[in-house]
């Protein structure tokens, strides 16, 4: 891939601008952090240069999807742990998933 660890870092900044991460009480830099994803990333892209650019992008998908549920699920889990009751949204969200997927329906 034609990035640098370093790019990766400034558009990673970029996106933050418009949905901070917030690092809290992290015994970490987020300096530090960042430029750990942003390699590791990096290494990971480049190990795909092989890949057809189907293969690339459903890869990238998958570990995007990935990602995004590990964040839902480590969310919900830490608004549990302190009590804090779901959003309506997240609540309409996984009563949708619980029902089967898309609105409600089975398939």
């Amino acid at each position: 891939m034609s990035i640098t660890p370093q790019e990766l870092e400034l558009l990673m900044q970029e996106v933050e601008q418009e949905d901070p991460i917030d690092f809290a009480d992290l015994p970490f830099e987020e300096e530090e952090l960042r430029g750990l994803i942003a390699n590791h990333l990096c290494e990971m892209a480049e190990a795909m240069d092989n890949f057809s650019e189907e293969d690339k992008q459903l890869t990238l998908l998958a570990v995007a999807a990935k990602l995004v549920l590990e964040n839902l699920v480590l969310h919900i889990q830490l608004l549990r742990r302190h009590g804090v009751p779901l959003s309506a949204s997240t609540d309409a969200l996984l009563d949708r998933l619980r029902k089967g997927g898309q609105g409600g329906q089975s398939d």
